[in-house]
């Protein structure tokens, strides 16, 4: 038996605002949507071409207060080509939130507090 990962979620306090940051951090467009018919969640996919593999944003109406996410032991990893051109555009966004020189990796945080690794290609 097989399975294919398909998508990874995180829940978020402002859904404009986060889908804001993935496209400009990470190049995620909307994919597609799901709103419930009362109005209490709604659900964006985001992603690229790069792969099937989508992050999806959860907003919950009723929520009001963040999210709590531990310790950031948790976080999706994203490799780039152009890692300079990337640092660059996580430095110039003030998102970068640690760095490690002698891995050659660092780590962006999402308005929500969600870890976000970044790689280059290797």
């Amino acid at each position: 038996m097989k399975f294919k990962m398909v998508h990874e979620n995180y829940n978020v306090l402002d859904l404009e605002r986060s889908l804001a940051f993935y496209e400009k951090a990470l190049g995620l467009k909307e994919q597609r949507r799901k709103t419930a018919e009362d109005g209490s969640f709604i659900i964006a996919y985001v992603g690229n071409e790069t792969t099937d593999f989508l992050l999806e944003l959860t907003w919950m109406r009723d929520r009001k207060e963040p999210y709590s996410l531990g310790d950031e032991e948790f976080h999706l990893a994203f490799e780039t080509e152009d890692y300079e051109k990337a640092h660059k555009l996580h430095e110039d966004m003030g998102c970068i939130c640690f760095e490690n020189k002698d891995m050659g990796i660092y780590f962006i945080q999402d308005p929500d507090g969600y870890w976000l690794e970044i790689v280059p290609v290797r």
